[in-house]
């Protein structure tokens, strides 16, 4: 472990106590699982982000598609057929 200093409001430091105290642990613990839960939170999507990213898959989808599907199939055979074959038929 490492010991560090930081500096807390009053009313933050009364928390830590309170929490420690109920549940019967040291405040470092409640310190540590404190941070480690907002670490955790901080990793996922913002509800902001999460709006952008469904605004751009719906704009997306609504948009015209750029061929029809039996092009799209040829193409994904052709891929397949190729993959099948060791991949580039042409030197780099």
């Amino acid at each position: 472990m490492v010991k560090v200093t930081f500096t807390l409001d009053e009313g933050t430091v009364a928390e830590i106590r309170r929490t420690a105290a109920r549940l019967g642990t040291a405040q470092s613990h409640v310190v540590r699982e404190a941070v480690a839960e907002y670490a955790a939170r901080a990793d996922r999507m913002t509800e902001r982000d999460r709006l952008h990213a469904l605004t751009v898959l719906e704009r997306l989808r609504k948009a015209p598609r750029s061929r029809d599907a039996r092009a799209v199939d040829a193409e994904l055979r052709a891929l397949r057929a190729a993959r099948r074959s060791g991949g580039r038929r042409s030197a780099r």
